[in-house]
C-alpha cells in the first residue's frame, strides 16, 4: 500500500523517511513548489515595524523560513531581545510553524500555538488560544503565502480570512505580509508516471493542502481519480479531494502520530478484505 506524499518537496522528504521507518511504503511527490517572492520590499519594511503589532501571525513553517530568510534583520526582530516581547506575541497555527520559529531564534516563551491535544491546527484553534489578546485598536500581522497567479495584495485562504474576520470583529485591524509563493511544479517522467499509477493501484495519497489537490487536477486535467484514494489532514482538505473526484477520501489530524494510526486503520482493513 504506496503512500504518496504531496508535500512540498523539503516536508516530503522528512515526511517518506518517518512513514518508512515505521513500516510503510512513501514515495515523495511534490505537488506545491515553494519559491521566494520577487518583491520583497514589503517584507523588509515590515521588519522595520514589528514592535507594532500584538501579534504576529505565521501560517506555515515556510511562511516563517521565507520571512527570516530574505533580511537577516527580520530575524533579530523577532530574536530574543527584538520586538516579540511581552507586549507583541508570535503566532503559530501549529507544531511545525513552531518548529520553524525556534530555528529561527524566536524564544519558545514568545510563541503562542494551539495546544498539542487540540482537535486541529488551524487558524481556527489558533484563534481559541490568542483571541484574548485582541483588543480595539490593535493590529495584526499575518505573515502568509501567495499563489503564483495571485496578486501579493491578495489575501485569500479560507482559514485566514476567517482569522482576519475574527480579529476584525474585535475593532483591531490586519495586516498581510506575503512571504513566499507556491508554485504548480513540472513533473518529470519519473513523477508523472508514479501519479498516472496511483490513481489506479489503490495507493494512499496523503494531502496536507488543498493546494496539493487543485495542482494535481492542474497537472491531469483529464484523469479519473474515482479508484484513488485520500488521506487529508484538515475537513478543508476532503472536501477539495472529494470535489476533485477521488472515490475514497478519510480524514486525519496533520501530526504524524495521527496519520500513522489512521494508515494502519486503513492497512488492517484491507488486510481483512
Amino acid at each position: 500500500m504506496p503512500i504518496i506524499v504531496t508535500r512540498p518537496e523539503r516536508e516530503a522528504k522528512r515526511w517518506v523517511v518517518d512513514l518508512c521507518a515505521q513500516g510503510f511504503k512513501a514515495l515523495a511527490l511534490p505537488l506545491i513548489q515553494i519559491g521566494p517572492v520577487h518583491d520583497q520590499r514589503n517584507l523588509i519594511a515590515t521588519g522595520q515595524k514589528l514592535d507594532s503589532y500584538v501579534g504576529v501571525m505565521f501560517v506555515s513553517a515556510n511562511a516563517v523560513d521565507h520571512f527570516f530568510a530574505c533580511n537577516a534583520a527580520l530575524a533579530s526582530g523577532l530574536g530574543a531581545s527584538g520586538a516579540a516581547n511581552d507586549k507583541g506575541r508570535v503566532w503559530a497555527t501549529g507544531p511545525g510553524t513552531v518548529r520553524a520559529l525556534q530555528r529561527a531564534g524566536v524564544a519558545r516563551g514568545r510563541i503562542d500555538a494551539p495546544p498539542s491535544d487540540a482537535v486541529q491546527f488551524d487558524s481556527e484553534a489558533l484563534w481559541q488560544t490568542v483571541g484574548v489578546q485582541v483588543h480595539s485598536g490593535d493590529c495584526v500581522l499575518i505573515v502568509r503565502g501567495v499563489d503564483a497567479n495571485e496578486g501579493t495584495e491578495l489575501a485569500s485562504g479560507s482559514g485566514r480570512e476567517w482569522f482576519a474576520q475574527k480579529v476584525a470583529a474585535t475593532g483591531a485591524s490586519v495586516e498581510y505580509a506575503v512571504s513566499y509563493q507556491r508554485l504548480v511544479p513540472q513533473l518529470n517522467a519519473a513523477e508523472r508516471e508514479l501519479a498516472l499509477q496511483a490513481a489506479n493501484d489503490r495507493s494512499i495519497w496523503l494531502f496536507s493542502s488543498v493546494q496539493a489537490v487543485r495542482n494535481l487536477q492542474a497537472v491531469f486535467p483529464k484523469q479519473s481519480w474515482r479508484q484513488a484514494r485520500a488521506l487529508a489532514t484538515h475537513a478543508r482538505i476532503a472536501v477539495e479531494a472529494k470535489s476533485a473526484g477521488f472515490g475514497v477520501v478519510l480524514e486525519s489530524r496533520p501530526t504524524l502520530s495521527d496519520v500513522l494510526a489512521a494508515l494502519k486503520s486503513i492497512d488492517e482493513l484491507r488486510s481483512q478484505g
